[in-house]
This record gives C-alpha cells, structure tokens and sequence, in this order.
C-alpha cells in the first residue's frame, strides 16, 4: 500500500492547511514545466487527491485504500490525472478539489487575478521636534504618474463616446490556452487594449493620447499626526501613481525627525537636564525652566541631590484628546571648582557641626 502521508512528508495527524502547503512545495520543486520529475510530481498530487478530501482520507486512514475492496483513482488513468481533463480554467481537478491557489503561479492565476491597482511610491519628510509632538500639516511636491484631468482618466476626449472593445468583444477579459505535459489548461487575462473596462474611446484624449494618466508635478497635503517618532511612516492611501481603469497606489512619508537642544523624548515624556547651584540644592530655590509651551517657573525644593528627577504634568507628548505625558527634569548639582576664603570658611563651619 502507497503511503500517502510519507509521500508528502506530513505526519498522519496532519491539518489540511499543512497537506496543501506540502504539496503546494512538491508540487512547485516536481512540476514538468519546471524541470522537475514528473514521476515525483504525480506521486504527490495521487497524495493530494486522497488526502484533501476528508471521505476518502477517511476511507484510506480505515481501509487502506478509497473504500472496502477498492483502489485510488475511480478509473482515472496515469495517476489519477483524469480531473486534470479540460484544464484549471473552471478552477476545478482531483474529483472537485479547488487548484487554482496551488497552480496559479504556474499558468497565470487563473480567476484569481487581482484588480488592477497603481504602484505605491514613498518619498522623505523632515520635521522639527515640535512638529512632531504637536502635529504638523505640510505641502510637498512631488512628480508622479496621475490621473489626466481634461479627461478624468477615461483616455476619451471629452464629449467623445465610448465603444466596445474590438479585441475582447466588450468582456474585458481574453481566453488563452496553456499547452503542457499535463494537458491544455484555459485561463483569462485582462484584455491589454481596454484594461478590463470592455470599452475604448472613438476618439482619444488629445493630452494623455489615450492612455488616461500622465506624469506631472503634483502638490499633495500631508497630515503629520500628533506625537510621530523618527522613522515612522504616515499612509496617504490613493495618493500613489494612477494606472487608467484601476485603482492609484499609495503614498507612504517617512519621518525624519530633528534633534532639539533641550530634550528628548522616552515614550510620552521629555526629558532635560537642569543644572543648578550647590547652595539652591541645599536651601531650594526656583528656577526658570523652557517647555515645548513656553518658559514656566520650576520650584527645586530643599534638599535635592544631583541626579534626582523632577517631574511636571501635563508638559510631555500628547497620547490622546486630554492627556500628555511628563516633562522629566533631572537635576545636574555643579561643584565650584573654586571657593572664596569666606565660602571656605563656611563650608568647614558645616563639617565641624557634621553637615
């Protein structure tokens, strides 16, 4: 008896997620029209046959073959390979199983061409620091193929009609057959005249020559939103290159974001540094301090040490409509690296009394 779960490597608890997705890379290293061993190749999809269909797996995990006193292939010849008759066009092989997922790659897709869609370009936006914990709006311009506007994409000249296709006959789409070892196999693609619309223009536009999209200078708004970091991206869906009956790509803006020579930022918060004197940190003192919102008045009180942090609410990034995170002051104490005799005096004053 023919071990089909050894043939596709699978164990026999295996899922059917893992059955397709062995036999899908079988079936890609044997194919015949890939060079492969068409021998291996048959081994494999007689496997798959059996083992994607939940009857007959059960019928063979039971019996050891399709059902009591019976074989695999129900009269299909060379390997099982009768479903194959009449091509993967009706997206159908195996006694019903669905290929068109594991053959697409080989012919073309099949049914499961996706629309027509633009490329996605991505351009480079440099802010200042303030810019992106608050938000920013920017006007840029940029080069890149878009929608023709005396004819809106259409590629007609305006007030021109609109005819059928002469190629595909109005249906957008063109048969053609593939020819391999395995047999004739039908698929469709997008008639390359219309571009899957069925209709061309009597007359063309006289600007975009018929093609509907052009290349030009464009200027688009972008929306930086509040509390970006350096190197994020911000989408602009449709606002990539235009392609005539499809869908336009996106845009993606990454970020660059300027140093500040104050603070920096860990998460919602700011942080910088305060230097202050050895006598404010021991008596206390008040301090002006700058923010991202103007100048405020810090109170250090006494008693501080260098490396301690002050914290103030509400003066870090926005995270929603209400809250922002801290502004973190970490407090630099300086040393005098010379003192008056007077101050001499006084500090050893302090030591005698154990200060």
């Amino acid at each position: 008896m023919k071990d089909y779960y050894k043939t596709l490597g699978v164990d026999k608890n295996a899922s059917q997620d893992e059955i397709k997705k062995a036999f899908r890379t079988l079936a890609h290293k044997h194919h015949p029209d890939k060079g492969g061993d068409e021998k291996k190749f048959k081994e494999a999809s007689e496997a798959y046959q059996v083992l994607s269909d939940e009857k007959k797996r059960s019928e063979y995990d039971t019996y050891g073959s399709a059902g009591p006193g019976q074989g695999f292939g129900g009269g299909q010849q060379g390997g099982g390979f009768g479903g194959f008759q009449g091509g993967f066009g009706g997206g159908q092989g195996f006694d019903g199983v669905d290929l068109n997922d594991i053959f697409g790659d080989f012919f073309g897709g099949g049914r499961r061409e996706q629309a027509r869609r633009g490329r996605d370009i991505a351009v480079d936006l440099e802010i200042s620091f303030s810019e992106a914990v608050f938000g920013v709006e920017h006007k840029v311009r940029i080069t890149k193929t878009s929608a023709c506007d005396t004819c809106h994409g259409s590629g007609a000249k305006p007030s021109a009609k609109m005819k059928e296709c002469p190629h595909c006959k109005g249906k957008g789409r063109m048969q053609e057959t593939v020819r391999t070892i395995l047999g004739t196999f039908a698929q469709e693609r997008e008639c390359q005249t219309c571009h899957g619309s069925g209709k061309v223009p009597e007359e063309k536009c006289a600007v975009c020559k018929g093609a509907g999209v052009l290349r030009k200078e464009e200027q688009i708004t972008i929306r930086v939103p509040v509390g970006i970091q350096n190197g994020e991206q911000v989408r602009l869906a449709g606002a990539g290159e235009a392609i005539q009956n499809g869908k336009a790509g996106d845009l993606y803006v990454r970020i660059h974001v300027g140093q500040h020579k104050i603070f920096h930022r860990e998460g919602h918060n700011l942080v910088m540094t305060l230097s202050i004197k050895l006598t404010d940190s021991l008596l206390g003192a008040e301090y002006p301090v700058q923010t991202l919102d103007g100048e405020i008045k810090l109170k250090v009180p006494k008693g501080v040490s260098s490396g301690e942090v002050l914290r103030v609410r509400e003066k870090g990034v926005p995270f929603d409509a209400m809250r922002r995170g801290y502004l973190l002051i970490k407090l630099e104490v300086k040393t005098p690296a010379k003192l008056s005799r007077t101050a001499e005096k006084l500090i050893e004053d302090l030591r005698k009394e154990g200060i």
